[in-house]
Order: C-alpha cells, then sequence, then structure tokens
C-alpha cells in the first residue's frame, strides 16, 4: 500500500549562484542544483526510533544513530571566528554523548574555508562521491533483462534485513552491524517512507538498495547500493535503480537523487544521470578513552 506524496515543495533557490558543478547540461544542471539546493540541503530524511533532528543555528543536527549528521545549508553567513565556534560547539555536544558525527560539504558551498577549519577542528574527510539527479520515468523505463536465475524482492523481515546488511559488508569491504537494526527500527517507524531491494540468486543476496520517500520535495533518494563482485557488470545493478525509479514514479515523484561513488557515477550518467556537484563528508570521532 503507497500513500500520495505531499503536495507541499519548498522554494526554488537562485540558479546563479550554484558554484562549479560536474559536467551536465548547462542549462538542466543550474535548474536542477537549484532545486537540489532549495528542497533538500537539511534534509534528514526518514529516521529510526531514539534517533532525533533539531535545528541548531543554521544546522540540522541528527543524533541517536550510529553516527550523528551536520547538515548545513548551502550558505553560511559567518565569519572565520563564527565558523570556528559552529564546529566547535557541535563537535564538543557530540563528543559529551560520546559519538561521531558527520559534517556534509559540497563543493559550492559558502564560505570556500568551511573544509579547512573542519579539518583544523579535528574532521577527517571521507571520499567525495558525486550528486546525481535524474528524471525518475525515464530512469524507470530502462530496466535490463536480468541473468537467468536472478530475482528483485522487496524486503522488511529483519532475517532478510541481516542477509542484506551482511552482503553489503562484503560488497563495500566495510563491515556494517548496525545497519540490519537501524533499517528495521526505520521501516517499522515510517515503512511508507523507506523500500529496501536486494537480488536474490539461489537463495543468496547478490545485491540490494534502498529508496527512501522525501516527502514535500520533489526528489526522492537512492542510498546504499551495492553488489558483490563476483556479480558485477551483469544489469543487477541497473535493475536495481529501475526498480526504485518505478516505485518513486508511482508516487508522483519527478527525479532521483543520489551520492555517486567512483564505480557508480559512470553507470548512473550512462543512464541518464546528471552530475551537479560533489559532496564530501567529514568524519569527527572522539577518541579512545585511555582508560579502555
Amino acid at each position: 500500500m503507497t500513500v500520495p506524496p505531499s503536495s507541499s515543495k519548498r522554494p526554488s533557490s537562485d540558479p546563479d549562484r550554484h558554484g562549479s558543478a560536474a559536467p551536465g547540461d548547462g542549462d538542466t544542471v543550474r535548474r536542477l542544483l537549484a532545486a537540489y539546493d532549495a528542497q533538500l540541503r537539511g534534509w534528514a530524511g526518514a529516521l529510526p526510533p531514539g534517533a532525533r533532528q533539531e535545528r541548531q543555528g543554521p544546522l540540522l543536527r541528527v543524533a541517536g544513530m550510529h553516527r550523528g549528521y551536520l547538515l548545513p545549508p548551502r550558505e553560511l553567513d559567518l565569519d572565520t571566528a563564527g565558523l570556528d565556534r559552529l564546529i566547535a560547539e557541535q563537535r564538543d555536544w557530540f563528543a559529551a554523548r560520546g559519538e561521531s558525527v558527520e559534517w556534509k560539504t559540497h563543493a559550492h558551498d559558502l564560505p570556500v574555508e568551511v573544509p579547512e577549519r573542519l579539518r583544523a577542528a579535528g574532521f577527517v574527510p571521507e571520499p567525495p562521491e558525486t550528486v546525481m539527479v535524474a528524471d525518475t520515468s525515464a530512469i524507470a523505463a530502462q530496466a535490463p533483462d536480468l541473468p537467468p536465475g536472478v530475482v528483485l524482492r522487496r524486503i522488511s523481515e529483519r532475517a532478510d534485513l541481516e542477509r542484506f546488511a551482511r552482503m553489503q559488508g562484503t560488497a563495500f569491504g566495510e563491515e556494517r552491524p548496525w545497519r540490519a537494526e537501524e533499517l528495521a527500527r526505520q521501516i517499522e517507524a515510517a515503512p511508507q517512507e523507506t523500500a529496501v531491494l536486494v537480488a536474490e540468486a539461489e537463495g543468496e543476496v547478490i545485491s540490494g538498495a534502498r529508496l527512501e520517500f522525501e516527502p514535500g520535495t520533489d526528489f526522492a533518494g537512492l542510498w546504499g547500493g551495492g553488489t558483490l563482485p563476483s556479480w558485477r557488470g551483469r544489469g543487477v545493478y541497473r535493475a536495481l535503480v529501475a526498480a526504485r525509479a518505478a516505485l518513486a514514479r508511482d508516487r508522483g515523484v519527478s527525479h532521483l537523487r543520489v551520492d555517486a561513488s567512483d564505480r557508480s557515477a559512470p553507470v548512473l550518467r550512462r543512464l541518464g544521470f546528471h552530475a551537479l556537484t560533489t559532496t564530501t563528508p567529514y568524519l569527527w570521532t572522539p577518541p579512545e578513552d585511555p582508560r579502555g
């Protein structure tokens, strides 16, 4: 059962102040980036029970998950001293909780010294990703034929989510023991806003990803797509993109957005996604207690 998306839309931002974006059709990129900045900056998405979001001056602060998140607007109207104070206040707040925190930056953000000041405060950059957006119906129409024996399935049961999380750990080379629990709580709290899809072959989860609806905007987000190395290059990832696009299309969502890794960006570009800008997460982790 699905519910219609909200009809309320956030206002557009100034399309001429988007900074340098990755390659794409100029007018289209400016239009899409303006909508992205106006509608999605400071958007936390669906949260599991126990997590909370709150405004802290210009920032949206999210806490109570496996790590915290700090989501700024495109432009922070602060001088260097004010920026340093804001960063230190948030870092120290999470330090008191013993919780790591991610500050999400974009290449076209202002002031331009935000990354420098984050590094000075002890935040460490993770690999940059490309923000990409596409027309939902166009992507939904490009579903490839799956390899023989491969089926797609939407999941929500805890056992299936644990299998999905184990596959992600193998695909990304990084164990994520918290993922199944977090997704289970998120789906329980808002079952219509998060869809987890997997591809299976002979009962094994070989690929998977999730779709998150963002009510009140023109967008739905594609997140967490991963495929086992032995199944890459066979159309499974593209099939999951198209399947999630179809779910979004059926809810009346006009655009998909994704923060694409270097591996997935070329595939998405061939499908028709536009590269708008880049995003780099800056992560601060509490120091280990020397007392053990």
